[in-house]
């Protein structure tokens, strides 16, 4: 039977959310298990239905309960938010709103604040409610007190579908953790996970921002996954797409026949490349909807951190538009003041609400300040997808080892505005689609030169200052690009090659973890010191990472297929220096010829601005890392900790 109340909602309950500063409206809209008071008959359970559709002439609940004919929802008074209250139904029940819209025409809608939706084909709304009971308090409690910029963060970025076929929310749990334990890795990225229609969109086109794709489980199913994960002291960053949505008439688009989630003109409203629409971030009801679904996942699924796709396409009123197709601002500019107001507001209510956790930009132009505080001018973002490097990275690892010379510069020109902002590194999932091929095939040469290149450039990146991101896969070299309906090429994951680069993975992980130098100061100068930024004759890449106690690792790269048998080089302090990593190493499929016997001894002699100075072998396309150790005597070759064959 329905009830002509809103199950106790009333307009007073909805003025934040018009004004913009609600920041839990998933509390107040869409369906919820409510018990209400009836004069006759005392307590009623069922649910209160709550749906935004200010310019709507009339609003229906369709579902199974009433046979999909619909029951009828009112106005509440004050708002623009149509509502009822339907006894006797519960969880698992599927409905639609049904809407008329100002000229007379009906649409069918799913709920904007649905929390769990029919898979697709299906797209039907289900009620649903949590009875998960959390384990993950000490995670939590650790997160809260911790320092992002002085801690180590190495991404593994994945697909739920991709990884392995077939796997469940709760199947990865058991699959997924052991797995990412042994590569050694701080966190895992997860492709958007709200729901999506299209498979092929790797949930880039979000129909259900506050729906976990059903695909793999149900809500409580993740929360499993998530509460599972921070048990085994991995970190959890979801990529949340704020930056514009999908036109599928049943979705939000023109939601009550009007444009109210998007700007009504298509110059600010629409996504011309992606042929999306774009949110109207100047709108209260819309900030709201956003902040909230921020705050959503990292308050009720226990995110640790959300990277925000697209941010250049948020920043600027021109971006991928053609001349006199975009409307300046107020003051005749192409910033979109709106969306900057709407990003500062975002970041500084969850990192208040929630410290320890990591807002991520993807973006990739130059605008400053993007990791500055709010209070400091910029956009309160942690960490900025440092885009510049990685495109310069994969424009040198394309090219011949013989030209790499002419291109040095591409390589040290990171930098110049290493601290400009907080970086991560990412060799993401957009570098292996759409015809860009696989990392392996972006690289010159026959197999030993390309799964040699690779071992040396994963080792140069994860030396390099900033927080490290691969996508899932890179660490075997799978061959071919990503395919989001097929599995990862695990049957290749062991052979000769792919087998050594995964192996040498898990060290680089490993040894990254246990060492301060290589992460503590990650945002600040102190941290890095060129050892030779000049060697572009030899495609060789020298330098020093530093900690706040002392510690000092020398990291060589040789993107040449010379080896460097007595490469001289300088170094702060005479002494041991203990070889902890060497990419030609037989277990990671490499030679096993060019190796430093597990140590080199500097001496006091000075060489270009440094007091002391070593010889070593550099093998060719290869890495080798140096522990300084003192001045006492060091663990001799073939010691099982030297990382390295006698």
């Amino acid at each position: 039977m329905a009830h002509d109340t809103a199950g106790g909602l009333t307009g007073w309950d909805l003025e934040g959310f018009h004004s913009g500063g609600d920041t839990e409206a998933w509390k107040r809209l869409g369906s919820h298990l409510v018990t209400v008071e009836d004069d006759e008959r005392g307590p009623i359970t069922g649910v209160r239905f709550a749906v935004w559709a200010p310019n709507a002439q009339a609003v229906q609940v369709i579902a199974d309960f009433n046979w999909w004919t619909g029951d009828d929802m009112h106005i509440i008074p004050g708002s623009g938010v149509w509502g009822t209250f339907i006894e006797g139904v519960g969880p698992g029940a599927r409905y639609k709103y049904r809407i008329l819209d100002q000229w007379g025409n009906w649409h069918e809608k799913v709920d904007p604040m649905a929390r769990f939706s029919e898979q697709a084909p299906g797209n039907a709304t289900i009620v649903w409610e949590s009875d998960y009971s959390w384990d993950d308090a000490e995670w939590i409690d650790r997160r809260t007190a911790s320092k992002a910029y002085q801690e180590p963060m190495s991404i593994y970025e994945i697909h739920l579908g991709g990884w392995r076929k077939g796997l469940g929310y709760r199947d990865l749990a058991d699959e997924l953790i052991p797995y990412l334990q042994w590569q050694g890795y701080t966190h895992v990225e997860i492709l958007p996970l709200a729901e999506h229609p299209f498979l092929p969109s790797w949930g880039y086109q979000v129909t259900g921002y506050y729906s976990p794709t059903s695909r793999y489980g149900n809500p409580d199913d993740l929360r499993y996954l998530i509460d599972k994960l921070h048990q085994a002291g991995i970190g959890v960053i979801m990529d949340w797409v704020p930056g514009h949505f999908p036109k599928d008439d049943w979705a939000l688009g023109r939601f009550d026949g009007t444009a109210l989630y998007e700007h009504a003109d298509p110059r600010q409203g629409e996504h011309l490349e992606w042929g999306t629409y774009v949110f109207n971030y100047g709108r209260n009801e819309v900030k709201s909807f956003l902040v909230s679904n921020a705050l959503y996942w990292i308050s009720e699924f226990h995110v640790d951190g959300l990277r925000v796709d697209a941010v250049a396409s948020m920043l600027y009123l021109d971006y991928s538009r053609p001349e006199g197709q975009w409307v300046p601002n107020k003051f005749g500019g192409r910033e979109n003041l709106d969306a900057i107001d709407f990003l500062r507001y975002v970041n500084a209510h969850l990192y208040r609400r929630h410290p320890g956790i990591l807002m991520i930009a993807e973006e990739s132009t130059s605008f400053a300040g993007v990791t500055k505080p709010v209070d400091a001018g910029g956009l309160g973002f942690g960490f900025k997808w440092n885009m510049g490097w990685m495109n310069d990275s994969l424009r040198y690892l394309a090219l011949n080892p013989f030209h790499r010379q002419y291109h040095h510069n591409e390589m040290t020109f990171a930098m110049v505005y290493q601290y400009s902002e907080n970086f991560v590194l990412p060799i993401s999932h957009d570098e292996v689609v759409h015809g860009k091929g696989s990392m392996i095939s972006k690289v010159d040469g026959d197999d030993w030169q390309q799964f040699a290149t690779l071992r040396a450039f994963y080792s140069y990146m994860w030396a390099f200052p900033g927080k490290q991101l691969i996508f899932m896969g890179q660490e075997f070299g799978q061959r071919h690009e990503f395919d989001e309906s097929a599995s990862l090429e695990w049957f290749v994951a062991d052979l000769w090659g792919h087998g050594g680069l995964k192996r040498l993975f898990r060290d680089l992980n490993h040894i990254y973890r246990a060492h301060s130098a290589m992460w503590q100061l990650d945002t600040d100068p102190a941290g890095f010191q060129w050892l030779d930024a000049d060697d572009a004759g030899e495609n060789m890449f020298s330098w020093l990472r530093r900690d706040a106690d002392g510690q000092v690792i020398a990291c060589f790269t040789n993107f040449s297929p010379n080896p460097q048998e007595h490469h001289l080089t300088g170094l702060p302090h005479p002494g041991v220096w203990k070889e902890i990593l060497n990419t030609d190493s037989a277990s990671y499929d490499g030679t096993g010829r060019y190796g430093n016997l597990g140590q080199i001894v500097a001496t006091d002699e000075p060489y270009r601005d440094f007091p002391a100075s070593g010889h070593l072998v550099v093998p060719p396309m290869g890495s080798v890392w140096l522990e300084y150790q003192g001045t006492d005597e060091a663990p001799q070759a073939g010691d099982p900790d030297d990382g390295q064959q006698a």
